[in-house]
This record gives C-alpha cells, sequence and structure tokens, in this order.
C-alpha cells in the first residue's frame, strides 16, 4: 500500500528537470559511445543488409509487385524503421540495465546535481539519437540500391526520431521491471518481433485476417513505416499527418512512465 502511494505521488508530482543536466548526461553516453561506435554500428547494420538481400534480391525475383511497387522498393524503406527500433530497444534494455544495476552509473550520477529524471531523460534523449543514427545509416545503404525516389526522404528524421523516442520510453518501462537480463527476451519475444512480422514491415496489413487486421495500427512501428516508405518513394498524401500524430500523442502520453517507474526501482 505504501509502494503504491509513492507511485501515484510519482505520477502526479513535476519532472525535476533541468535540461542543461539532461544534455550533460546524453553528452556522458556520447563520450562512451565513441569509444564503441563501430562495433555497435556493425551490430546493428548487418541484419538490416542481409534481410534486405535475401528477401529484396531473393523473394523479391518470386514476388512481382506488392500495391504497385517492386518487393525491393516495398521493403527497404520499412527496414529503416526496424533498423532504428532494433537498435534504440536493445541499447535501452540491455544498455540501460548495465548502466543501472551493474555499472551502477545512474546511481554515480544523482550523486552529483543530476537528479534522477535528469538521468533518465538523458537516456530516452541518447535511445533516440541512437535509433536516428542506424535508421540513417541504414538510409544511406538503401539510397545505394537505388530506392530513395525523391527529395521528400530529407525528411525521415522526423518520423524516425517520433518512432524511437517512443521505443526509448517502451524499453526504458520493460526495463524498471527488469530482475535479469534473461527478461528482455520476453520483451523482444512478445513485443518487439511480433511488431517487426507484423506491422506492414515484409507485407501490407490488408493481408492479415480482418479480425486482426487493427492490431498493428496500436503499434508505432506501423505508424512509422506508413510516414517512411512515402518520403522515400515520393508519394506523400495526408494521411501520413494521422500517423505522425499517433506517435507524438503516445510519446506525449507515456513519457512520464519511465520517469517514475525507474526511479522507483532505484529506490527499492
Amino acid at each position: 500500500m505504501r509502494e503504491k502511494r509513492h507511485l501515484l505521488k510519482g505520477f502526479t508530482r513535476r519532472p525535476d528537470l533541468s535540461w542543461p543536466l539532461v544534455v550533460r548526461v546524453f553528452y556522458r553516453n556520447m563520450v562512451v559511445f565513441k569509444k564503441t561506435w563501430k562495433a555497435n554500428i556493425m551490430f546493428n547494420f548487418v541484419e538490416p543488409v542481409l534481410y534486405l538481400w535475401a528477401m529484396g534480391f531473393g523473394l523479391g525475383t518470386y514476388v512481382t509487385q506488392v500495391n504497385g511497387l517492386s518487393y525491393l522498393d516495398f521493403l527497404a524503406p520499412a527496414l529503416i524503421a526496424s533498423s532504428a527500433m532494433f537498435a534504440t530497444t536493445y541499447e535501452m534494455t540491455y544498455g540501460s540495465f548495465t548502466r543501472m544495476n551493474f555499472q551502477k552509473t545512474f546511481h554515480g550520477m544523482v550523486a552529483t546535481p543530476v537528479s534522477m529524471d535528469d538521468v533518465i531523460m538523458g537516456e530516452i534523449l541518447y535511445g533516440t539519437f541512437k535509433g536516428v543514427l542506424y535508421g540513417m545509416v541504414f538510409f544511406a545503404v538503401v539510397a545505394m540500391f537505388g530506392v530513395v525516389k525523391s527529395f521528400w526522404a530529407l525528411f525521415l528524421p522526423i518520423p524516425l526520431a517520433l518512432m524511437v523516442a517512443v521505443f526509448s520510453v517502451l524499453s526504458l518501462i520493460w526495463t524498471s521491471f527488469a530482475p535479469n537480463y534473461d527478461s528482455f527476451g520476453y520483451f523482444f519475444t512478445l513485443f518487439i518481433s511480433p511488431m517487426f512480422l507484423f506491422a506492414g514491415v515484409f507485407f501490407p496489413i490488408d493481408n492479415l485476417p480482418a479480425g486482426i487486421r487493427f492490431l498493428p495500427w496500436l503499434t508505432p512501428l506501423y505508424h512509422a513505416v506508413e510516414v517512411i516508405r512515402p518520403l522515400i518513394l515520393g508519394q506523400v498524401r495526408g494521411a501520413m499527418i494521422g500517423d505522425l500524430v499517433w506517435l507524438a500523442l503516445f510519446l506525449l502520453l507515456t513519457i512520464r512512465l519511465p520517469l517514475v517507474l525507474v526511479k522507483n526501482r532505484l529506490i527499492q
């Protein structure tokens, strides 16, 4: 009962944020990232490239068109979104859990004038940066394959940033409850992998059974794909604004959760 009251108080209080200190937390993570960026990029880069080769040039030889597009044109923009999603979720689960539980980095920072809210928001900012970075790296690969058809692709960082910020928040929420590394397997198996498979990356959601066709609409990856694919292919339409609004509203509605839950985890 006491713990529930503490949680409720956390949701009602005003966040103790200082944006210069949030940026310092972000900078601290960037200093560490500079030492490992090559290995980090290769880890999150190779798998989507393999998907692009295997599905785009392998399966794509059997699938002539999807919604009037070649299979490579249909698949490649969506893989930009999924690559960014995986980069962020790995960082905000395994990476944040390590900094929080084993390296005690969070504890060390809050022993300074940095508040716990500053630390968590700095983590979210860092996860968002990594997702956008890896998405743009894969965008460069997609461009080399000749898939980019329009200057609208220059606006790609906007949907990428909104999507990976959402995944930073969701991943930190799970991390706040995770007792060990093994528990992240449930997060990826039950949430991330189904999104990857059924959120319109590999086939249109119209092909799903009518009773479950609404489920992809509930996922951030689907809305990001619905914006990124038209931007890359030059098929911009008004409905994309609704997808961006969905991502922005979801972020605004959930961003307080990790601020409270991670702090509560550390207090316990």
